[in-house]
């Protein structure tokens, strides 16, 4: 690998369809014959935000990789919402297992990317979540129309309403911490202040390259209400553990002994739910993609992929086979 970028099948170039209702915005990358990775992003965070030390170790071996803005977020289409219950109350009665308003669910989520991948003629694909794509990658590998070959799952949960949540320095510092404005400035400040929050001790990432990635993807799109009611979306989701323990795709959960935001014990939880689901916890890494940690990382998606449709198939390249029957 020489410069980031450098792959000859990375060419970025976005594009937009309209999947479940919603216009979408995303990129296929790498070649087209090359078995599918859908990724799927986080919290409020765009697309973009996918490393290129990540990609391209994934690209070199030979995956096609298809990531996408989810909704509210990035240029994907932005939804209203009218909320009836203020987000603290809403936290709350979530806390305590009930219902609250939404304009969405994550199940809606799991549907667009479905969609999506069905739009491209995709009916099977490696899949990878972080955060709360986790969860939305847990609910797609329900889905009865797409064959999940890979599950790779990384910071996330069940969404369970008894997991630890994050104490509340962390909170309040992971929601801009008192810092006002929606100009260019006061946006690098706070995301510099969750990125201060989330890190990992164990892994550097120069603080030069965390704000020019923040920079960008405010140049490219801002839009912190559609993270309102994406969290919204995650709070009136509630528990997907059900939908966990349904899971039959190869699963390797890869999770930091220091997250602030998604405590170790949701890992350990989904190890016990997942069948079969393999856990690594990997000491001082926090709720973030550190520069460092990015090759080890990869290496292991990609050990996983390979695994995974070797176990099913027999061989490295299932491109063009038909659908393995589930009986």
């Amino acid at each position: 690998m020489s410069t980031p970028y450098s792959h000859p099948f990375y060419r970025p170039k976005e594009k937009f369809i309209t999947a479940n209702g919603i216009q979408l915005c995303y990129e296929a990358l790498g070649d087209p014959k090359g078995e599918p990775l859908v990724m799927i992003m986080g919290l409020g965070t765009q697309m973009t935000a996918w490393p290129p030390e990540l990609l391209e170790p994934i690209l070199e071996e030979g995956f096609r990789i298809i990531r996408f803005d989810n909704r509210d977020i990035g240029k994907s289409q932005e939804l209203e919402f009218h909320q009836k219950v203020p987000a603290p109350i809403a936290y709350l009665r979530t806390k305590l297992g009930l219902k609250i308003d939404a304009p969405y669910l994550l199940h809606d989520m799991a549907e667009d990317t479905a969609a999506l991948l069905k739009s491209l003629d995709i009916q099977r694909a490696h899949v990878l979540g972080i955060s709360m794509g986790g969860m939305i990658a847990q609910l797609l590998a329900n889905h009865a129309e797409i064959d999940v070959l890979s599950l790779s799952l990384l910071m996330t949960s069940n969404n369970h309403p008894k997991l630890p949540s994050p104490d509340l320095n962390t909170l309040w510092r992971i929601n801009g911490g008192g810092i006002r404005g929606h100009d260019q400035e006061s946006a690098l400040k706070r995301g510099l202040a969750f990125w201060d929050t989330v890190k990992s001790p164990g892994f550097a990432t120069p603080k030069d390259r965390i704000l020019q990635r923040i920079a960008r993807d405010y140049q490219r799109s801002y839009r912190p209400m559609g993270v309102v009611r994406q969290m919204r979306a995650i709070m009136a989701t509630g528990s997907i553990e059900d939908y966990s323990k349904a899971i039959t795709a190869p699963t390797l959960i890869l999770h930091g002994s220091v997250d602030p935001l998604v405590k170790p014990k949701a890992a350990h939880w989904l190890k016990e739910n997942i069948p079969h689901a393999n856990l690594d916890m990997i000491p001082g890494w926090g709720h973030d993609l550190p520069l460092s940690l990015l090759p080890r990382l990869a290496h292991k998606i990609t050990s996983h992929m390979k695994a995974s449709t070797h176990n099913a198939f027999g061989h490295s390249n299932v491109s063009g086979r038909t659908k393995a029957s589930s009986g």
